[in-house]
């Protein structure tokens, strides 16, 4: 038998989280990518075989990354010099083209074996790696599916297999094309969510010899891998704070791990020293956008917040309240994810804002019924969608809604005070992006929504919307009210 040791260190959804922070009350520096590059360059020295990957969303969540489009993240990823990486559903938020060009920037592989340009049948990224290590051959591919579509959904060049069906079968093309004798150890980079890569395990099949799913997107933290049909499923949070790491022993006989040990590993200023220079480069980034940025922008009556997005939240009902002014709705559904950071104030400046709301986009009215409104709410709050990997949403003043979680119903649901008529018709406001994926995510179509004919764009820019409300609304505050009550 011929065995060898290997670390595998592995991090997903970093979201431009390149800053330290003290956060322990002890004046400990935790999180922030020179403290990262300082952990991995310190393994890289004490450990003799050292992968390092990354499972999606590097970019997007940061002034910095927004202030570059990316092009900032995917230097200083340079600087930590991942060995892989796939794709997240936030790598493609500057557009298709942007994340082509963000591709020839990287010196890093970026993997992903089930986006498609349809008319030539042809694979959109690199579909696989295979990386030789002190004579171990490991293979690297890549899966997303549904979210990936939503930003891309107007592309009509791109496509994807989305379900997890067709991504397991693309797994399987990959590993029966060009998983052989030599390859020791098969690794999958997801980006669909823990529970969905528990489920992508299950359809594996073992002839695939899949040994690990390493994922992102739902932002999981574990205590342990989960094994799943001889699987190992892991995940490492979201940020900077820590880094997931395998400690491998990998036969060569067998093409399989027979030793393994993982731990979450904090990243802290007790467990490595910066990296200087990384440190220096990012801080080049973060001055120019503070001198552009450091502005006030508004004073809040007290520090608004936003802890988690399947909730009614304080931050979340001032921004729902301000689209509702402008667009003078009945009713305003905020994508809870397009809100990015979990408090705000009570002193505001334009850097503050930009990290909380960067995502721009349209907001759309429409008209619709009260029996299909109660049909929007009835997904949307439905118990499934509160996994940590739904679509939530926030709303504006004057809603009330009332699900049943043990019955997983709708219990009640008022607008102004009034419960909701079958055959009124009431204006529902949502930001373009939901519009266009309303079927997957407020589970009615297009043509429904638009179906009495009385559809209005409010504004090309929801991001100006908020700001020149903020900037013309002073020491304004929300509490939370019960718009969203879950029973």
């Amino acid at each position: 038998m011929k065995t060898k040791k290997f670390t595998i260190l592995h991090s997903n959804d970093i979201h431009g989280d390149f800053l330290a922070e003290v956060k322990d009350g002890k004046g400990n520096l935790i999180g922030g990518l020179s403290l990262l590059s300082g952990y991995i360059n310190k393994v890289r020295q004490e450990e003799e075989n050292v992968l390092y990957i990354i499972s999606g969303d590097m970019v997007q969540g940061s002034l910095i990354d927004l202030e570059y489009k990316g092009i900032s993240t995917m230097e200083i990823m340079n600087y930590l010099a991942p060995d892989v990486v796939s794709l997240g559903n936030h790598e493609l938020d500057y557009g298709l083209p942007h994340l082509l060009f963000l591709e020839k920037i990287a010196n890093f592989p970026l993997v992903n074996a089930n986006l498609y340009v349809k008319k030539y049948n042809k694979r959109l990224m690199t579909p696989y790696i295979i990386i030789n290590k002190a004579g171990f051959d490991f293979l690297f591919t890549g899966i997303i599916t549904d979210k990936v579509i939503a930003s891309i959904k107007q592309d009509e060049l791109i496509g994807s297999f989305i379900s997890l069906e067709e991504a397991s079968n693309e797994v399987g093309k990959i590993t029966n094309a060009y998983k052989n004798d030599d390859i020791d150890l098969t690794v999958l980079l997801t980006h669909i969510g823990f529970e969905s890569d528990i489920e992508l395990a299950k359809m594996l099949k073992p002839e695939w010899g899949v040994d690990m799913i390493i994922g992102g997107h739902s932002h999981t933290v574990l205590e342990e891998p989960k094994k799943v049909n001889d699987i190992l499923i892991a995940q490492a949070g979201v940020g900077s704070d820590q880094i997931g790491r395998f400690d491998l022993t990998v036969d060569d006989d067998t093409n399989s791990i027979v030793d393994y040990k993982w731990k979450l590993i904090p990243i802290d200023s007790s467990i490595a020293e910066p990296d200087r220079r990384l440190q220096e480069y990012i801080d080049s980034f973060k001055d120019a956008v503070d001198k552009k940025y450091n502005t006030i922008l508004c004073k809040l009556a007290k520090k608004l917040t936003h802890p988690r997005r399947e909730v009614e939240t304080t931050l979340g009902n001032l921004v729902a309240d301000a689209f509702a002014y402008a667009a003078q709705s009945d009713v305003v559904l905020v994508g809870s994810g397009s809100i990015r950071v979990e408090e705000i104030g009570p002193l505001v400046t334009l850097k503050d804002f930009k990290a909380c709301f960067p995502y721009d986009d349209f907001l759309n009215r429409y008209a619709t019924s009260g029996k299909k409104l109660k049909k929007i709410f009835s997904y949307i709050m439905r118990n499934e969608n509160m996994d940590g990997e739904g679509e939530c949403y926030q709303v504006n003043e004057g809603m009330e809604a009332v699900y049943d979680t043990v019955g997983d119903s709708l219990q009640s649901l008022k607008v102004k005070g009034e419960p909701v008529d079958d055959d009124k018709l009431y204006t529902v406001c949502v930001q373009g992006y939901h519009f266009n994926n309303s079927a997957d995510y407020l589970g009615i179509s297009n043509e429904e929504l638009l179906e009495a004919g009385k559809h209005k764009v409010i504004t090309t820019s929801a991001q100006e919307v908020l700001e020149e409300y903020l900037r013309n609304n002073q020491n304004i505050s929300r509490e939370l009210e019960g718009r969203l009550v879950y029973k």
